[in-house]
Formats: structure tokens, C-alpha cells, sequence
């Protein structure tokens, strides 16, 4: 009767985005991971879009929250109440099942961090919770067939974490996870613009540069975008024109280490399934993955192919929304894996 009657739901805790997909509705929530309260009282007053565009701009009786940082919970109490607010949104508020819930988050976290995920889940309401490492859910979402006794690489490059993994028979062979990504890149465009150009600039201008000119590799045509910001020698506000070329070199440094630490995974990988991956290419999910010719670099430095997947930004909550679905795969490879082990 629960199984029939109860809404599951599967969540991507990402440190910039949180989305929420629903069995039957797809994707419903998708919207930034911030929350503005109230000095003093803690009271909410808005979550989301509406609490991002408070970020750095509130007065001082208003605080606007990041509750996530790398990937993980940094403030429990703002975290259930942002979840709890988005699913009030989305489902009845008085229900006589509570819904299941599946959440994606990164492998490198510490058993603390993944007991704070779960706490949060029940706080805000659920009956059920499940955790799902997110380039497992990654995965699903992009419709890989994990279940297959071959091999397939994904590299999830979110908001706070990068995920790098080989999959077969529905388990993770080899995976290696860094905190870093997409708020690196940003942070990497603010000190780059602060060191070349004495000016500081906010989160939100980097991100926009990151978003309309960053590229990780040369393009035949130099783009230009004018930001404005604070000149870090007289404080007076002041303008800048930035061009592709300058924000590729800014972002050099991180984009280093996702790919070192892709090639570090090819190393540790069985030959036989490295076989299938230089086969069926590397599958790119997350945010991060969309930078402009970032799928191209990696396929040069490694050999390998690299494709991108359909709908990069939804994989980690769609595979999570489809947990339940391919539950019975992961319960024959439980058992498979039974069997070889006597």
C-alpha cells in the first residue's frame, strides 16, 4: 500500500541548486540552494530564487544562508527547513502517507556528513529515507545501463564536489571524488580579477562570466562581457571589459586538477573495463560539465571519448527519483556479488 500510494521523491543537496523530482511529474523543483532568515528569531523568510537575490544585498536584520558547502551540510537546522519548504510546495502539506525520499550525495563524505543528510530528510517529513552516491545516481539519470557486466565511466562535476567513477554490474569499482567545482571556478575568476585587475567583484558577476564566456579550451572567436565591481586601491566603484581568452587562464588551475584526478581514475581502473570505457566514452553530468569546450579538453588529454549527457543538470535527481524503480537490478546484483564470494 505505501509502495502504491506514497510519492517518491528524489532529491540532488547540491551546494548551488537544489532539485526535486517526483515519481510521475519529473523534475518540479529547481532552484538555488539558499535561505534567508531572520536575525535573532531564525525565522524564514524566503527560500530559493527569492533568498538568491538577497545574498550579500541584506540588511543587517537579515541573513541570507548557503546552507551547503562542498557538497555537504554546513548548517543542519536552515537545511531541513529549505527541504521542508520546497516540498510543501510540491506535495499536499497534510498527507496521510509521507513520502520516501532519495538523496544524492557525494561518496568522499564522512559518515557524520551522511547521517546529517538522512536526520534532515526525516525532520523535514519523510518515512523513507535512502542515500545515493551521486555519480550512482548520475548514472541512472542519464539512462547508462549500470547493470550490465561492462564497464562505464561518469564524471559528475557539481556545484561543491566532482565525482569520478567506473561503474558495472550496478556498483562502483573505482571512484574518487574532490571538493571542487563549480563555486571554484567562480572563486577562481574573483581572485584572478582581483590580482590582475585590482578590482573585487561578488559571486554573482563570476559566475556570470563563468557562465557566458568561460571556456576551457581556445575558441576561434574572443568574447568580451564589461563587469563592474569595487577597485580594491581607492574603493570607488568602477567598470572592466573581460575577454574570453583572460577568465579560460583564470580558470586554468581547477580545470588542472578535475582532469588529473580523471586520469588518476583511468589508472586504477580493471583493463577489461578500461577496454569498454575507451569504447563507450566518458559520460559528463553536473553544472560544471556544461563550460565550454571543458567535454573536448578532456577527451584530448585522455584519449578517450567524452560525451555529454542529455540533461546534465538533472541526471543526479532524476537516477535519485528513479531509485525505487531499479531497486530490484541493485538487489540481483547484491546477490551476484554473493555468489562469487562463496
Amino acid at each position: 500500500m505505501f509502495g502504491r500510494n506514497s510519492s517518491d521523491i528524489g532529491i540532488d543537496l547540491g551546494t548551488c541548486n537544489t532539485l526535486i523530482y517526483i515519481r510521475g511529474k519529473g523534475i518540479v523543483i529547481n532552484e538555488p540552494s539558499v535561505v534567508a532568515v531572520e536575525r535573532g528569531t531564525k525565522k524564514v523568510l524566503a527560500v530559493g530564487t527569492d533568498a538568491k537575490n538577497m545574498l550579500w544585498k541584506t540588511p543587517g536584520n537579515i541573513i541570507a544562508i548557503r546552507p551547503m558547502r562542498d557538497g555537504v551540510i554546513a548548517d543542519l537546522e536552515s537545511t531541513e527547513k529549505m527541504i521542508r519548504y520546497f516540498i510543501s510546495k510540491v506535495l499536499p502539506r497534510y498527507r496521510f502517507i509521507k513520502p520516501r525520499m532519495v538523496i544524492g550525495i557525494p561518496s568522499c563524505i564522512t559518515e557524520v556528513e551522511r547521517r546529517a543528510v538522512e536526520e534532515s530528510a526525516y525532520k523535514a517529513g519523510a518515512r523513507e529515507v535512502k542515500v545515493i552516491e551521486e555519480s550512482l545516481a548520475a548514472a541512472i539519470g542519464a539512462d547508462i545501463p549500470i547493470f550490465e557486466p561492462a564497464g562505464h565511466m561518469i564524471c559528475d562535476i557539481g556545484g561543491g564536489t566532482t565525482e569520478i567513477s567506473v561503474i558495472s554490474l550496478g556498483g562502483m569499482v573505482v571512484t574518487n571524488a574532490i571538493r571542487l567545482g563549480g563555486d571554484e571556478f567562480d572563486e577562481a575568476i574573483i581572485k584572478h580579477v582581483r590580482s590582475v585587475h585590482n578590482l573585487i567583484i561578488g559571486e554573482q558577476t563570476a559566475e556570470r562570466l563563468k557562465i557566458e564566456i568561460g571556456n576551457a579550451s581556445p575558441d576561434k572567436t574572443i568574447e568580451k562581457v564589461e563587469i563592474k565591481g569595487t577597485d580594491a586601491i581607492t574603493g570607488l566603484p568602477r567598470r572592466l571589459e573581460i575577454d574570453s581568452v583572460e577568465v579560460r587562464e583564470a580558470l586554468k588551475d581547477p580545470i588542472v586538477q578535475i582532469i588529473d584526478e580523471i586520469k588518476s581514475t583511468l589508472g586504477q581502473t580493471p583493463p577489461e573495463l578500461a577496454a569498454d570505457i575507451v569504447e563507450r566514452g566518458i559520460v559528463m553530468t553536473g553544472g560544471g560539465s556544461l563550460l565550454k569546450g571543458f567535454p573536448k579538453l578532456i577527451s584530448k588529454e585522455t584519449g578517450v571519448p567524452v560525451i555529454l549527457a542529455e540533461h546534465p543538470l538533472d541526471c543526479v535527481a532524476l537516477g535519485a527519483g528513479k531509485f525505487f524503480e531499479n531497486a530490484k537490478g541493485f538487489d540481483n546484483t547484491r546477490n551476484i556479488y554473493e555468489n562469487l564470494n562463496g
